[in-house]
C-alpha cells in the first residue's frame, strides 16, 4: 500500500485511513515524500514571492528556505508515518524523492497496490476539493486509488458501488467494494447507470461476492449522470463511500472531475 503524504491535514488523514487498512489487512505501508523540483526552482528567481494562505501577507522566498522546509516536512512525514505503523504493528518505510509528484508517484506505483491520498494538499488553492496532484493521478494510477476525506457521513453508511454494462469494469469495481466491505461490515447500495438492467440471477452472485445479506443489500438506478444528482442520491443513501471504475460512464462524462470535487466523501477508483 502507498500513501502520499506531502505536510498537509489531509494527507496525515489519508495516513490514518491507510493505516487503519493495513492494521485490518496486513500490508505493508510505503509512504512517499516529493521534493518539488518546480517548487525548488522557482523559489531560485529573485523577484520569487509567496503569499500566506491565511494572512494573505506576501513575503520573499529563496532556496535555502525551501530547502529548510521541505526537509523539516520530510522529518515530520517520517515521524508521523512511524507513529501510525506503530497501532498497527506493520512494516513501513519512506521513500523520499524529488521531481513532479504526479510522476514520481507512478514510478512506484504497481498494479496491485492500493494508492491512498487526500484529495487536496497544502499547495492546493483556499477552497480547493480536489487537488492538482488527485486530478493528475486518478486517470492514470495503475492500480486502485483511494482518494480520502474527512467526511462527516456516518461509519455506519453504505458503501454505494456504480455499475454500468461493462462486465469487466463491473467486476473491478466488485471486489475492490468486497474488500472495503469485508473491513467495514457495512451495508451495500448497487447504484445502476441509466438504461441500465442487471436480471436477478446476476444479482445473486454479486451479493455472495460482496458478502452481504439481504437485508444488507440494495438496488438502485440513477435517473441522471448529473453531478448534483449523483450527489443527492448519495446522500439518500447515506454513502459513507463510493466506489466506482475509471472507465464507468460516469468518470467518461465531461463534467467527471466536478464530480469527484463535489462528493465529500471517500472515493475508491478502480482501474
Amino acid at each position: 500500500m502507498l500513501v502520499l503524504l506531502d505536510g498537509s491535514r489531509m494527507s496525515y488523514a489519508a495516513l490514518d485511513a491507510a493505516a487503519d487498512i493495513a492494521s485490518k489487512t496486513g500490508a505493508d505501508v510505503l509512504g512517499i515524500f516529493v521534493e518539488e523540483l518546480n517548487l525548488l526552482r522557482s523559489a531560485g528567481f529573485g523577484f520569487a514571492r509567496e503569499v500566506g494562505s491565511e494572512s494573505g501577507v506576501s513575503r520573499p522566498f529563496g532556496t535555502a528556505e525551501i530547502e529548510q522546509r521541505i526537509q523539516r516536512l520530510a522529518e515530520h512525514a517520517r515521524r508521523a508515518l512511524a507513529v501510525a505503523a506503530a497501532r498497527y504493528g506493520g512494516r513501513h518505510a519512506l521513500s523520499i524523492t524529488r521531481g513532479s509528484v504526479v510522476d514520481e508517484v507512478l514510478a512506484l506505483a504497481q498494479p496491485n497496490d492500493l494508492l491512498v491520498l487526500g484529495r487536496v494538499g497544502w499547495s492546493s488553492a483556499p477552497g480547493a476539493r480536489l487537488g492538482s496532484t488527485a486530478k493528475g493521478l486518478w486517470r492514470r494510477s495503475p492500480g486502485r486509488m483511494l482518494l480520502w476525506c474527512e467526511s462527516q457521513a456516518s461509519s455506519r453508511g453504505r458503501v454505494v458501488v456504480f455499475l454500468n454494462d461493462h462486465d469487466d469494469v463491473n467486476r473491478r469495481a466488485i471486489m475492490a467494494a468486497a474488500d472495503a466491505v469485508w473491513h467495514t461490515h457495512q451495508p451495500v447500495t448497487l447504484l445502476l447507470g441509466a438504461g441500465v438492467d442487471i436480471p436477478p440471477d446476476r444479482l445473486e452472485p454479486i451479493k455472495q461476492d460482496l458478502g452481504v445479506s439481504d437485508s444488507d443489500f440494495r438496488v438502485r438506478t440513477l435517473p441522471s449522470t448529473d453531478p448534483a444528482t449523483v450527489v443527492q442520491v448519495l446522500r439518500q443513501e447515506r454513502a459513507a463511500q463510493l466506489v466506482l471504475s475509471r472507465d464507468c460512464t460516469l468518470l467518461r462524462e465531461p463534467g467527471a472531475e466536478h464530480l469527484l470535487a463535489t462528493l465529500n466523501l471517500p472515493v475508491t477508483i478502480t482501474p
